[in-house]
């Protein structure tokens, strides 16, 4: 919704601004210019990227969406399924967890927490290395290892789709130069008209270097930038699962490991220690009352 709302600014602000300074609109209506700058944004796009990558950018955005949900009530809810596992784990063992990560659709601690439950990320990370704990044949640092390297290797799978956005983003001025060039060319080849034809071709020419460096900077771009925010958010998810887990392979209680996790989140996010701990008092009443 955001990005719809700055493409609403960018589209009033520089269209709106050039009505205001006198000039018309009808001469920056140029659709072949258009046709040649997105159909070499679009080409160069295929062209710079193998078939892996070009699937991955058209996955990445359904992928990413559930991110932009990713805010204070998001993270408490996850802290708070941490708390009840790890708490469940102190008094029942970790065997006592085992169905509840095997088929967590059918778990009654995690269907109180719906938004959880149904975010696959989330749940594949924390299910996987639950299952880890519950094995017993890794220490701490070799499942912390495996959860940064899995962390990385998401990261630059995540990554693959915003630079390849970025680089045509970053090309489509230039695109924009090689339409008006040509449409140099065109006026050229019409020496012998008069200087208001000249004029008025010479000026539907400029308009492609205008719209290029519009849609690269004013709408391509920003996509890029957009994906790039979405993947920090999701990075920052799987770090407050990891740090959570960790303290608690490291023997701390539920509560502090909770903690640990609370710590993990941007200050714009991240909920008070008292308001964490409120919340977590009412799980733990929760978790007690099963």
């Amino acid at each position: 919704m955001l990005i719809l709302l700055g493409y609403l600014v960018v589209i009033l602000c520089v269209f709106g601004g050039f009505v205001l300074a006198g000039g018309f609109l009808g001469p920056l209506y140029q659709p072949t210019e258009l046709l040649m700058i997105g159909g070499a944004g679009v080409g160069a796009f295929i062209a710079a990227n193998n078939g892996k990558a070009i699937k991955a950018t058209f996955k990445i955005f359904p992928k990413l969406k559930r991110t932009r949900n990713y805010n204070k009530e998001m993270y408490m809810e996850l802290l708070a399924v941490q708390f009840k596992l790890l708490s469940k784990i102190r008094r029942e063992g970790m065997l006592g967890i085992e169905r509840d990560i095997d088929t967590p659709q059918e778990s009654a601690l995690f269907q109180e927490h719906p938004r959880v439950l149904a975010d696959p990320m989330i749940m594949d990370f924390l299910t996987d290395y639950l299952r880890l704990m519950v094995s017993g044949g890794m220490d701490p640092m070799e499942i912390d290892e495996l959860m940064l390297h899995e962390i990385e290797t998401f990261e630059q799978e995540a990554h693959i789709p915003a630079d390849a956005i970025a680089k045509v983003g970053d090309a489509m001025p230039a695109f924009g130069i090689v339409a008006a060039v040509m449409g140099v060319v065109k006026a050229l080849t019409y020496a012998d008209a008069g200087p208001d034809q000249m004029g008025e071709m010479i000026a539907h020419a400029l308009v492609g270097t205008f719209l290029g460096i519009l849609m690269g900077y004013g709408f391509i771009n920003p996509v890029a930038s957009s994906i790039e925010r979405q993947i920090k958010e999701a990075e920052k998810m799987l770090q407050c699962i990891r740090i959570t887990l960790l303290a608690s392979l490291h023997g701390y209680a539920p509560q502090l490991a909770v903690e640990f996790g609370r710590k993990a989140l941007h200050t714009a996010e991240r909920p008070g220690f008292t308001e964490l701990e409120e919340y977590v008092r009412n799980a733990k009443a929760g978790a007690v009352g099963e």
